[in-house]
């Protein structure tokens, strides 16, 4: 089906107007190639508004005028290089239950006057931004009083430096030595710099003020991290800097995490631009160092056993190697000389067996004689290699045993399962703990002392921020009419499935079982899948107690003959009809088998698959078969719960015409890893009114590529004629398929973006969502409302009162459904923040939503309802969640696609590998099976 034809009453609602895909908006189009002529603007108001009635507005909230959203084009604009500009905020919320929490955000007061702005060069030129900051810190020290007439300068690390007033000169070059140490030589070293400093202009306030005001201004970013910078110079100085957070081992006690390493306490700290103006974001964190122990001990500690006395076994050599290898170390064989050295690898042969020259003819002596002639030093555990140190033509060799790691070293590779158990046990903080920690760390920060925040006039207030919030109500849940419970009104955020069945349950005829796991026997398997399916009965499913084929036992490494095998002897069984379900029982630790299960099954087989770990087959609990129970329903086209104003048409900008609601996210690969591709997800809402079941799609792009590159996409066919395609043309079909409508409406909740990617993302993923809505039918346009969430942020929202029972819920966190859209939120843009979620435990984050574009016009409070609602309707559990479930399975969908990739294929031998723009070969994940593509598989 190439075009969706439409021939359903809703026809009427559509809004068309001349939308066009936005790509070459930037480029020759005047704005009357996109803005609606005069009639049009006439005929969509009059649509709007008749869409619009009897639709409850909040008392107060700000009227709107109807109209097209703007797409800047005029090139002379306050800012030349943007087309679109983002949707500003239509009024603040009036709905909920009015009440005040604190934000972890100090008011930061700055002065009016003007700043001025140097550029930096120093010769020879330091790539290393500590250096040139000690050579920066080296020249105020010398020249303050004189050259630079008093002021105390900050600088970027770079090439730029600011100062509260002019400096006496336009350009000048100072003379700078500075002292260092050689990490291959260990030696101390002078070195001369050249510092030249010139003036470069003005930084002007007016920007920020007018900006703060909540003008249509560009936000200043370049003022606003002039302020960051000076807030940070004092404490990079106190503190190891990583990224916006700050650590030290003084402001808590390291805790161990095993394997050599210690969490640090520290903080986040962030200057953002709000409605009560500047405002300083500080937040607690913590993260893994290397302890700072003898070496020898650090090995002894990673690896777990005893090194004093064996030798490293080549798989431990590695592991060690791979730990050490950028580690910077200090001596302890020489007394008071510590000389510092980075570790650059770890000699294959044990130390007693390594000789090396000591001088040109040649002569070779042992590093042990080495050591016991040069420093009388014994080398006591001659069985382990040596460090490697220094570069490849001058390598030098220092035993284990005579090395210390130096204090203050971050760890940046991956961390085992029971690391970051350790280490979020740390991190997790009761709400009135951390709050307690916030304010300490803000009184030890001490900014009304700090030199270069007095320079600059910048007070922060020690007071945490006390904004309005509302507590949105919860939804009324609809269940099965044939459940003791039909209709069921959530409190604070959780429910349970007693007394309720599923709104629709799905039928499972023919299924089977494989136990991949060799300490659970036949009997126990079965009796666990007898429960399992009597609690599927219960839920509201129709499930044939019997399996098509007796349980099949196999082997982990046997995982594709094994899945091959049971589907081949049920379709015999079956003649024709085909399996519906594999449950899977696999042991607790199964490494890359769930992995490899996942792929062959949504990949090759197009099979639905249940895994369950062993521990939960041993002890069964009523509420893990119920959870479980849940997800084979929606996996098999079931729904589990809807809103029950879905059912009466009574959500607002969702009910009144068939919306199809996106969820998108882009997840990464981890740190460390400079070659595996990002994985894209994108899912949509199949059913309307209910807006429930979202079927997904997944596709591999570039190395942290955030922008998804298949959300629209054209190609040539063998005869030459253009295809296309893309993620978004195939949901909206799908969508059309599943409901016999085509979407009028569409809603796009966006996750994964920071801040300075908003403009970029918006650009061409809404040019992508117009591209593939006109491939389907020219004229086809349904307005767009584009909304990025975000759950990487650094605000959390306190109760007023810890010890007021009615404002927190049993984890001490704020009651699920509160909202807040002022105060600490932007100046003039569209946000908010939403904590939807009852606590659990330590501090609950609230979702940050902001809606950079929105064609539908909804009200603040139109937005919040839905996005609060739609909470209540996530498949796997009976919880309001804490992020939109669209992009909450977004994430799902991404997170198993990883799964896919099979890494054990060299790039080169794909023949259909595909090209990026920068000519990396990203490898195409094998397609979704047919048969999986439609349902929540991700679940």
């Amino acid at each position: 089906m190439t075009h969706m034809e439409m021939k359903n009453p809703e026809q009427k609602h559509v809004v068309i107007s001349t939308r066009k895909p936005l790509q070459n908006s930037m480029i020759q189009q005047t704005s009357a190639d996109i803005m609606p002529s005069n009639d049009e603007r006439l005929e969509n108001a009059k649509l709007s508004s008749g869409r619009r009635k009897g639709r409850r507005r909040g008392k107060g909230a700000k009227v709107e005028q109807l109209q097209e959203p703007k797409l800047d084009l005029s090139m002379g604009s306050h800012d030349s290089s943007k087309g679109l500009v983002f949707h500003r905020r239509p009024g603040y919320g009036q709905l909920g239950r009015k009440c005040m929490v604190k934000a972890n955000h100090f008011l930061a007061q700055v002065p009016d006057t003007d700043l001025s702005q140097y550029s930096v060069t120093i010769t020879p030129e330091v790539a290393s931004r500590k250096i040139n900051k000690s050579i920066m810190a080296q020249l105020v020290k010398l020249h303050r009083d004189t050259d630079l007439g008093m002021r105390l300068p900050v600088y970027d690390g770079k090439k730029v430096l600011y100062t509260a007033g002019l400096l006496p000169f336009v350009s000048k070059e100072f003379a700078v030595r500075l002292a260092e140490e050689d990490e291959g030589t260990g030696v101390a070293k002078e070195r001369d710099f050249k510092v030249t400093i010139k003036f470069v202009g003005i930084t002007s306030m007016v920007q920020l003020r007018e900006f703060l005001a909540g003008k249509q201004v560009d936000t200043p970013h370049e003022i606003i991290r002039i302020f960051d910078i000076v807030l940070n110079q004092l404490a990079a100085q106190r503190y190891v800097s990583v990224g916006r957070c700050l650590y030290s081992p003084d402001i808590k006690n390291p805790q161990q995490l095993g394997g050599g390493l210690q969490s640090w306490q520290g903080f986040y700290k962030s200057i953002r631009p709000t409605q009560m103006g500047l405002s300083l974001n500080i937040d607690m964190s913590s993260t893994a160092f290397i302890d700072p122990l003898p070496v020898i001990d650090f090995v002894a500690q990673l690896l777990g056993k005893d090194v004093f006395s064996r030798p490293l076994s080549d798989a431990d050599s590695v592991k060690v190697k791979k730990a050490l290898r950028g580690v910077k170390v200090e001596v302890t064989h020489r007394g008071d000389v510590r000389r510092k050295y980075r570790i650059s690898g770890l000699t294959s042969q044990p130390t007693r067996e390594l000789i090396f020259p000591v001088d040109e003819q040649m002569n070779m002596k042992s590093v042990v004689e080495y050591f016991q002639e040069m420093y009388g030093f014994t080398i006591r555990y001659s069985h382990l290699p040596c460090l490697q140190v220094g570069n490849q033509r001058k390598v030098n060799y220092l035993p284990m045993e005579a090395c210390k790691i130096i204090e203050g070293q971050r760890y940046t590779k991956g961390l085992t399962d029971k690391q970051i158990t350790s280490l979020l046990k740390v991190t997790c903080q009761r709400p009135r703990d951390r709050e307690t920690d916030i304010l300490q760390t803000i009184n030890q920060n001490g900014y009304e002392l700090d030199p270069y925040a007095k320079e600059f006039g910048i007070t922060v207030d020690e007071k945490l921020a006390s904004v309005e919030a509302r507590v949105l109500p919860a939804p009324w849940l609809k269940y099965h009419d044939t459940g003791k419970e039909k209709e069921y009104l959530p409190q604070v955020g959780q429910w349970n499935m007693t007394n309720k069945k599923v709104i629709n349950g799905s039928t499972v005829n023919y299924w089977a079982c494989i136990n991949f796991s060799r300490s659970v026997q036949e009997s126990t398997v079965s009796g666990f899948c007898h429960q399992l399916v009597q609690m599927c009965k219960i839920s509201g499913m129709e499930f044939n107690p019997e399996p098509v084929i007796p349980i099949h036992s196999a082997r982990p490494d046997q995982v594709k003959k094994a899945l091959k095998h049971v589907y081949s002897a049920a379709a015999n069984k079956l003649g024709g009809k085909e399996l519906e379900l594999l449950i899977a029982i696999l042991p607790d630790n199964n490494g890359s088998l769930y992995g490899d299960l996942k792929r062959i099954c949504d990949t090759d087989l197009g099979l639905i698959s249940q895994c369950c770990l062993t521990k939960n087959v041993y002890k069964i609990s009523n509420q893990y078969l119920a959870n479980v129970s849940l997800k084979i329903n929606v996996k098999t086209g079931g729904r589990n719960t809807v809103l029950l104003d879905a059912l009466s048409s009574g959500i607002p900008l969702v009910s009144d015409i068939p919306t199809i609601i996106f969820g998108a996210d882009v997840t990464h690969p981890e740190t460390g890893d400079d070659s595996c591709p990002s994985i894209a997800a994108v899912v949509a809402s199949q059913d309307w009114p209910e807006v429930t079941k979202y079927a997904g799609l997944v596709c591999a792009q570039a190395h942290r590529q955030e922008l998804i590159q298949d959300l629209y996409k054209t190609w040539k066919d063998s005869q030459g004629g253009t295809v296309t395609g893309g993620m978004i043309r195939e949901l909206l079909l799908s969508f059309k398929a599943a409901t016999g409508k085509k979407p009028l409406r569409i809603i796009f909740y966006r996750d994964g973006v920071s801040e300075g990617q908003f403009y970029q993302v918006l650009l061409y993923e809404l040019d992508a969502i117009r591209k593939a809505c006109a491939s389907l039918e020219p004229s086809y346009q349904p307005p767009v409302t584009f909304v990025i969430v975000q759950k990487r942020h650094h605000t959390r929202l306190f109760a007023s009162n810890h010890n007021d029972r009615s404002s927190i819920d049993k984890s001490g966190n704020i009651l699920p459904g509160t909202v807040v859209d002022s105060k600490i939120c932007h100046p003039s843009e569209f946000d908010f923040y939403l904590c939807s979620h009852a606590g659990i435990q330590g501090t609950s984050r609230p979702a940050h939503y902001h809606v950079l574009w929105d064609e539908n016009n909804f009200t603040a409070d139109e937005i919040q309802s839905l996005t609060n609602n739609l909470c209540y309707t996530y498949a796997r559990c009976t919880r309001s969640v804490s992020l939109v479930p669209p992009a909450y399975y977004a994430h799902l969908a991404a997170y198993r696609a990883r799964f896919y990739m099979e890494p054990d294929k060299p790039e080169n031998a794909i023949p259909n590998c595909i090209r990026t723009s920068n000519e990396s070969c990203v490898r195409p994940l094998p397609a979704l099976n047919e048969k999986v593509k439609n349902v929540m598989f991700y679940c």
